[in-house]
């Protein structure tokens, strides 16, 4: 299945009248199609799956959800085009690729605003992590239902061609970002050439030199196959990017308040699954990507103090429109 073949989200079957406990209209039942560019077992994947379950068991299955991983859909751009439209019910995507939708989750793609993936989880427990959820809702233009956020971990370079040891071995390599003008500014100013690029297109690229490497958080690049063509991997940390759960508008507005409460209620549940799940996973990755012979190469506090320092101009073009925003999450301890 593509992208463009057009099937609808809500899939409505009638069931059967049952006749001998006196109903005597069929029952509505409603399939929430869902898109992850991840495969079967990850994190992400397996939370929304969860939720789809215990939305099941609550409503008797009226509610059910269909997951579609492994970019089945397509990528996270088209996957958020699609919720828009409501050809997709449900799209679990990186606040990256949602940025250029939703101008104000940019604050979450700052290289090197969050101290730790700790001080990211609490930003996204609290009110700062609500609060952008429900922009994400009241964007009259995005279309779109903010539900919940999962963890991605923290995102490190990988390339194909040599240890990035220091922040001068970048200069020159071709690095593929997410979709996102902040990433390709981020990446020419460490000294590499940003290549914006959908997530489905990556391991192709890497493979056939289009590009030298990618930046991406353990467990996608163990479990989407990218170790296998990229054998170095430098802890850079530089994003700690939450990834968002949204669901279509068009959709949303057509089911009751309490299907609608009780979708929240299990994203909210699925948002705090992930991170177990995540935790485990990305242990995982990092124990596979050392047993396949790929070099871990550590990051000093030194070095990556030069990494910070690298990216103030963008800081400088990005900050100053989320400066209360940022002192906000700089204060969460």
């Amino acid at each position: 299945m593509t992208a463009r073949t057009g099937l609808p989200t809500v899939g409505i079957a009638l069931a059967a009248a049952l006749a001998c406990a006196g109903v005597a209209h069929a029952q509505q039942k409603i399939v929430l199609k869902a898109s992850d560019v991840h495969a079967a077992g990850y994190p992400t994947v397996a939370a929304v799956e969860n939720m789809g379950k215990k939305l099941e068991a609550a409503t008797g299955g009226r509610l059910a959800i269909a997951m579609f991983p492994s970019m089945q859909l397509g990528g996270e751009k088209e996957s958020i085009e699609q919720a828009q439209v409501g050809a997709i019910a449900l799209a679990r995507v990186s606040v990256g690729a949602l940025g250029p939708v939703i101008e104000d989750l940019n604050v979450f793609n700052l290289p090197f605003l969050f101290r730790n993936t700790a001080h990211m989880e609490k930003v996204i427990d609290g009110p700062i992590g609500q609060e952008l959820l429900e922009r994400v809702t009241n964007n009259p233009k995005a279309g779109l239902v903010g539900l919940c956020w999962m963890d991605a971990g923290a995102r490190s370079l990988y390339d194909t061609k040599k240890p990035i040891r220091t922040i001068a071995d970048l200069k020159g390599m071709k690095f593929r970002v997410m979709g996102n003008p902040m990433f390709v500014d981020m990446m020419n100013a460490l000294g590499g050439n940003g290549v914006a690029m959908g997530y489905d297109q990556v391991f192709n690229a890497l493979q056939t030199g289009v590009v030298d490497g990618a930046e991406n958080n353990p467990p996608s690049f163990v479990f989407d196959n990218h170790y296998t063509v990229a054998k170095y991997y430098t802890l850079t940390e530089h994003l700690i990017v939450p990834e968002i759960l949204v669901m279509s508008k068009k959709i949303w507005d057509g089911l009751s308040k309490d299907d609608q409460a009780l979708i929240r209620k299990f994203a909210r549940e699925a948002q705090l699954e992930e991170r177990k799940l995540w935790n485990e996973y990305e242990q995982a990755a990092m124990a596979k990507a050392k047993a396949a012979g790929v070099t871990i190469i550590p990051v000093s506090d030194a070095d990556k103090k030069a990494y910070q320092e690298a990216v103030k101009p963008v800081w400088d073009r990005y900050g100053p429109k989320f400066a209360d925003l940022i002192k906000r999450i700089q204060a969460v301890e």
